[in-house]
This record gives C-alpha cells, structure tokens and sequence, in this order.
C-alpha cells in the first residue's frame, strides 16, 4: 500500500465554505485525483472560523501534522495536488495553519481560546469515528457510570457556565430547578433558532461539530431526569439539520442515543424540530408553543419552563454554544473552566466577527478579553484603513458601543453597563461611513416586523419608534423626535411581555446615549455626517478631477449623468436616485459626496 493511501483531505464545508466555491474545489479534487491515479481519503470539514480565506482545505499526510491552506479554489487544486499530496512538498504562500509553521494567519488563533469550536473545521462531521476519536462521548460516559445526577449539576455550578443564548442566567442553577420538580415526563430542548442579523455561531457549530452538542443535551438530560430532548433548529439552516440527522442516526447505532444508553438505566432520545424563522421563537415559552404546533407567542411567566414547560412538563432550555461547553466541562472539571473569564462571567464566549473588518469568521475567547483585542487584533483592524467607529452586539436585542469604549472587557456586566448585552454573540464592527441613525432604523424594522403582535406595546410601540425614524433619515426629522423616542423606548421595555419587546428599543436607545450628534444633525441640519442616507446626500462632480471618461455617464441606471467625451461632465440631481455606482465607477476621484 503506497503512502498516499493514508493521506487524509479535508475540505470546509461549512456554510461559508460552500458559499466561496469549496464544492467545486471538493469536484476538482476529486477528478485530479482520479486523473493522477493518486489514492487519498477526501472528506467534508465544518467551519474552522477563518471565513474571510474560504475555501479552506486541510492535508494531513502520513507521520506529518496537517497543513491547512487557504483561498483554495478549483484552479489551484492542480497544484495542490501536483506539489502537497504527490511529492510531499508544502506550498508556503497559501499556508493559513499548520504546527510548528508561523506565518500572516497566526494572530487570528493567538489570542483564541478554543473549548466550544474544538473540533470546528478539524474533524469530519459526518463521522462518529473522528468525534470518538477526539475523546468524544467519554463525559457522557463518566457521567452515567461514576456521577449521580445532583454531581452533575455541581459541576457545572462549580464551572460558572452561564446560558450563552443572551440572558446569561447560570446554567447549573436553571437545572436545578429542573431536577428539582417531581415528573415522570421531562424535556430537554436545544435552542438553535438563531435569528440574530450577522449571528452565526450556533449554525456552525451545528455544521461542524454536531456530536458535541447531542452530547451536552445527553448529559443534562441525565443531570435533570429527562429523557426526551428537542433541537428547534430554523429550516434555513439545512447543511445544519442534514449533520444533525446523521450525527443522530449515528448515535443511536452506537448506543449512546436511545434506551439504556451504555448499558445503563438512563434512556434518551432526540428529535428535531424545524422552524419556520420566527424570530419570537427565540423566545423560549414561544419556542415552546411552535413545537407543541401553536403559534410562537411567548406567555407570561411563572410558571417558568423549569416547573411547566413543554407539554406542561417541566422542561430546560439552553443554546447551542452552552451545550457544547458541557462535555468539555465535565473532561477537564468545573475548576478548569472557571479557571477562565473574569469573576463574575467565566469560561470562553463565541462570537459572529461581521461588517467591516478585515478578517471577518468565528472567535472564540475568554471572557474579560476587551472589544479591542477582538476587532483590531484577532479581527486585523477596519478594512480600506477607514475609522473604527462602533461595534453593534447583540442583534436586534443589543446595542451599539462606540471605539471610545473598546477597552470594556467582554463579560455580561462589562457590556450591560454601556446599555449593550451579550446576545448570543454577534459581533458587527461599524466605520465611519456608517450612519447610527440608519443603523438604529435598520435593527428597529427588523423587530417590528418579527414581533408577534400579541403586545400593544411592542406591536404598536416600536412601529411609532420605526416611523420617527425613518422619517429622520429622510429628512423630516424634527425638533422633540428624540425625546420621543427616548420616552418610546421606556414605555416598550417596561410593558412588553417577552424579551423581544423589552430590549426593542436597545439600538434606538444607545445610539442617541453615544451618537446623539448624528441625530441632532440630520433632524437640525438635515445633514448625515457619514454620508449614507440616501436623501440627505448629494454626488457631484469635481471640475479640476473629471477627465471626461465617460464611465461615470455608463455606469448611471437612470442617465442622470452628462456631458462631452473629455469634456466636464455634470449630475442631474433631479434625476439622480444616489445609488453611488458613478461614485464606485470613478478611477479619478472626480466624484463628490455632499
């Protein structure tokens, strides 16, 4: 058997992987294989977190760590496969990771902290072997065989995990609560329903690593008494519900899902509900109503879920990210993950690094670490050498804190403190070419739309919010409209039933407390100083700068653009829609915005 039988490829496809082509890279790969006659083992990978340099690929051969090179797409896999699989050599150009290797790509890892993305983009997620092979299901099984149920629970107590969905309420605590009730009937349910604009740690999660999550549920399942567990995960998420079915089928082949799970008394057994994208159903009493076939709308509370859940039997929800924390933690013991974070927030926080940075992926890190080291250190810095102007974090739910405050530590009471919240982890960076105003108007229409409508308050409230607004950015604004929304916003969080409607006003509200300038100037001087909302700009062009090109004329949807070749060419401003393409077209920098 030659060498190159042992050699192991594997392709990112997650995804973001998919969506740079890594499915025509896996086809050329595997014609080039065939047409060398080479022999290696090709397989899917999830998401390693380097988003920005898709498709990834990873070459592991015999005796040698793997190599994972970047941006490699369907042309270069002839010599990928020429110089790296048949004679051994390594391509040092397109290198992203590697042991022992250091290069550009480095300092995107250096200060991660990996416990939740582990296994993330190292390991075939199709495959119980390479989970198993990682040390998988071995916290299930010191759990059944050598902990009691309530010894389950203080580890994770000891741990400090706290829910990583948004709340951050102690996940040692919320199980208690359920172990606590006496039923013969008790549910696990996974929280995959991320609808966060820009979030996307739990879908890759749930593409890469799928046994880890199924083994966080299995633990607390045992932890609590439970035997039945559901993953609500939204049907825009498929590439996820296809690894989750196979890691399921899997499991259950192995016996580490079903009835007397590894030859034990403890039975489980998981299903998988698919969301229609509601974003209420994040709302976990909403959640809870979509999988019973009722519409999501969330109910007033007590009783909590943990007493009268699902089917009215008592129930624990928790997220993606926190179930997969639970194996690693029950491994390496409580201590060692408290021994990460801060005092209050412990352990690792995943975050959606989006906008406009230059490597944009997943992060993971110890809580404590500072909004700085996220964006300028692992995230490169603002792309184009524009300003950093703010992050917003949260989603609709959070806020916006601006580059002033980038030296706030990321822990739950850090973020609090400047009006954000954690969320779930998405984490958009913000330049100085965007408007907070538009910002603030973007997120509110989000929420208004996703409200269920069952809350006056929130129905109507933030529809009166979302009006104001967008009447700001079209140039109406007026003298009292921030006051109004600032009373708006109080009265929305103070009667709305669930969390949608109490944190609605979030990024109206943080906006205004560190960017009220921009407010003023629109509503004072109909003026948007980042030059972004389309009716209070204006683009013309530089006498001394036009060459007379023509492509500004050419790129123009509606002929708003005129004038002699070589000659000054002008906008009919009257007819312009500002789409700035003759902006974007402009080699000569002859276009102005006002």
């Amino acid at each position: 058997m030659s060498e190159a039988v042992k050699t192991k490829i594997l392709v990112g496809l997650g995804a973001c992987g998919i969506a740079a082509g890594a499915q025509k890279t896996l086809a050329s790969l595997e014609e080039g294989l065939a047409a060398r006659g080479l022999v290696a083992e090709l397989g899917p990978a999830g998401c390693m977190g380097m988003c920005y340099r898709e498709p990834l690929v990873e070459v592991r051969r015999p005796g040698q760590p793997g190599v994972v090179y970047m941006e490699l797409t369907a042309d270069r896999v002839p010599r990928l496969l020429d110089e790296v699989v048949r004679d051994g050599r390594r391509i040092d150009e397109w290198v992203a990771r590697g042991e022992g290797l250091t290069g550009a790509e480095d300092s995107f890892f250096a200060k991660q902290h990996r416990i939740v993305l582990r296994n993330c983009g190292r390991l075939d997620p199709e495959r119980i072997e390479e989970y198993l092979a990682q040390g998988g299901y071995q916290a299930l099984g010191k759990a059944l065989r050598t902990l009691t149920p309530a010894a389950v629970i203080e580890e994770i107590k000891l741990s400090g995990l706290r829910g990583r969905g948004g709340a951050g309420f102690p996940t040692g605590t919320k199980w208690s609560f359920a172990a606590a009730q006496k039923s013969a009937e008790k549910y696990i349910i996974c929280n995959a329903d991320e609808g966060d604009p820009g979030a996307f740690m739990d879908r890759s999660v749930l593409e890469s690593d799928p046994h880890a999550v199924l083994e966080g549920m299995l633990i607390a399942g045992y932890a609590i008494g439970a035997t039945h567990g559901y993953i609500y995960c939204r049907a825009e998420y498929p590439i996820a519900i296809k690894r989750l079915r196979i890691a399921i089928r899997q499991a259950e082949a192995g016996g580490f899902i079903g009835e007397r799970i590894l030859g034990t008394d403890f039975s489980f057994h998981v299903v998988i509900k698919e969301g229609a994208g509601a974003f209420v159903c994040g709302e976990e009493t909403a959640l809870m109503a979509s999988i019973e076939g009722r519409r999501g709308m969330p109910r007033l509370r007590p009783p909590f879920p943990a007493v009268e859940g699902l089917w009215r039997k008592p129930t624990n929800i928790n997220n993606v990210e926190t179930f997969a924390n639970v194996p690693w933690i029950l491994q390496n013991g409580g201590a060692a993950y408290a021994a990460l974070g801060t005092a209050k927030s412990k352990g690792t926080k995943v975050f959606a690094l989006a906008g406009k940075v230059n490597r944009g992926g997943l992060v993971e890190v110890p809580m404590g670490a500072t909004i700085r080291e996220v964006v300028m250190d692992i995230g490169g810095g603002i792309r184009n050498g524009r300003r950093f102007k703010a992050v917003q974090m949260g989603g609709p739910s959070g806020g916006c804190i601006p580059a002033e405050l980038a030296d706030t530590p990321i822990d739950y009471e850090s973020l609090n403190q400047t009006g954000a919240i954690m969320g779930s982890g998405g984490m958009l960076v913000l330049d100085d070419t965007t408007c907070m105003v538009d910002v603030a108007r973007f997120f509110l229409d989000f929420t208004q739309k996703e409200s269920c409508g069952k809350c006056t308050f929130c129905r109507v409230g933030t529809k009166r919010m979302l009006e104001i607004l967008e009447r700001i950015t079209h140039g109406h604004g007026r003298e009292g409209d921030i006051a109004l929304l600032e009373e708006l916003a109080a009265t929305i969080k103070r009667g709305s039933l669930c969390g949608l409607g109490q944190t609605a006003p979030n990024p109206v509200l943080t906006t205004i407390r560190y960017f009220r300038a921009e407010y003023e100037a629109h509503i004072r001087e109909h003026r948007c100083p980042a030059r972004s909302c389309r009716a209070l700009i204006a683009y013309t062009v530089l006498a001394d700068k036009c060459t007379g090109c023509q492509v500004c004329a050419r790129a123009c949807p509606v002929h708003a653009i005129s004038g002699e070749k070589k000659g000054l060419h002008s906008i009919d401003l009257a007819r312009c829609t500002r789409c700035g393409l003759c902006f974007d077209k402009c080699r000569f920098e002859a276009i102005e915005i006002t």
